[in-house]
């Protein structure tokens, strides 16, 4: 089988721990995009509003 061919044994949930730890590292990289996204349009909302003034 496959997965004993790695070195990890997943029997022992290491399989639910690694898609634990991925879906964690997906929404910190998710949060991130987000928050510099709003950010910037913010930013741009702001120059808009001081060149119409």
């Amino acid at each position: 089988m496959f997965l004993q061919t790695l070195f990890v044994n997943w029997s022992n949930g290491a399989f639910i721990m690694t898609a634990i730890f991925g879906l964690v590292i997906v929404s910190l990289v998710g949060f991130v995009i987000y928050y510099i996204s709003k950010a910037s349009k913010k930013e741009r909302k702001q120059r808009e509003e001081n060149e119409e003034a």
